[in-house]
């Protein structure tokens, strides 16, 4: 009889063993189907309106898309104004976003300041680091990270191409000081040019509007222009292009985009690319749960050279086979 009473108790705890496994599986499976299922609420904040940030959040959004997330957005443009960019920073924290992408340095910054919570993910940042953003590329530490838009060849091949194949000894810079981007790439093109004998003659642009200015104040001193990824700068490049096309001086550019628009040349890379990489690392958050301080920062993958043949042609510069470049109208 005791025997009985033993295996029938053996028997019960056995199958309440097996129920709770099971009640287990099928409450891991409803949450899983429950967060599928969540619209979730994602903040975009982009510093202003030109093709490489449009391309960035493009890139983004695709990411978002392709994972099956249903996604509710909030878009702000602070259309280069600092003041909106704040704003429209709090604005998408108070708004109880679950997420929120920072497309360029300044976007970036001012979202990190307004929260210490929701995950953030940047695109179109070219230092990281120096902007405080993240602690280092690896670890990236707090509630941020994200994709640079910088190689670490293309400014050392840039300043070399200007240098060797356009022959310049002084290489004309517009950009804005302001942008905490901007003059980490203006130190590394220093930097850079010393190895060649070359010089660096600045000019600063606090507004689009202050772009043509600035440029037609290099006119004369300078053999080619260098025009970095700086967006008050990329945003008004036709103003820079009009000047020194008509002069007849080569503009070397950060973006592939900006050589379609008309650019000589540039070492580059998609920013759709680094804005679908972004796009990744949020599903990640929104998805698996991950933090942002557990995926490491992103440089761009791929590093390509690309050389406007109109504008070739436009300068009278021939293009050398040797460049390996590919040729865009």
């Amino acid at each position: 009889m005791k025997k009985k009473s033993m295996l029938l108790l053996l028997v019960t705890a056995a199958t309440m063993l097996v129920l709770a496994a099971c009640g287990k599986k099928d409450e891991t499976q409803d949450e899983k189907a429950n967060a599928d299922e969540k619209t979730y609420k994602v903040g975009i904040l982009q510093y202003v309106e030109h093709p490489s940030l449009n391309e960035a959040t493009k890139g983004f959004k695709a990411a978002l898309k392709e994972s099956g997330l249903k996604v509710e957005y909030d878009e702000q443009n602070a259309q280069g104004d600092p003041a909106n960019n704040t704003t429209a920073a709090n604005n998408l924290v108070g708004a109880g976003n679950d997420l929120i992408f920072a497309n360029a340095t300044p976007s970036a910054q001012a979202v990190q300041t307004a929260t210490a919570d929701i995950p953030v993910l940047f695109t179109s940042v070219t230092d990281a680091v120096g902007a405080e953003l993240i602690q280092s590329m690896e670890k990236p530490g707090a509630n941020v990270t994200g994709t640079v838009d910088t190689h670490p060849e293309a400014i050392p091949n840039t300043v070399k191409f200007i240098a060797n194949e356009l022959k310049a000894k002084k290489i004309g810079m517009v950009y804005n000081a302001g942008e905490q981007n901007s003059r980490a790439q203006v130190d590394i093109v220093k930097k850079e040019a010393k190895k060649y004998g070359v010089e660096v003659v600045e000019a600063s642009a606090n507004t689009s509007a202050d772009v043509k200015q600035a440029t037609e104040s290099l006119v004369s001193k300078v053999d080619a222009y260098y025009i970095i990824t700086d967006n008050t700068v990329v945003s008004a490049l036709d103003s820079v292009l009009d000047v020194a096309t008509d002069k007849k001086i080569p503009v070397m550019v950060g973006e592939l985009d900006s050589v379609k628009r008309g650019g000589f040349g540039a070492y580059g890379f998609s920013y759709y690319d680094i804005g679908y990489e972004a796009g990744q690392m949020a599903v990640q958050i929104l998805k698996e749960g991950k933090k942002p301080a557990d995926i490491p920062a992103a440089y761009p993958a791929n590093l390509k050279f690309e050389v406007n043949k109109e504008t070739a042609d436009k300068l009278g510069i021939t293009i050398n086979k040797e460049w390996n470049a590919e040729e865009v109208k």
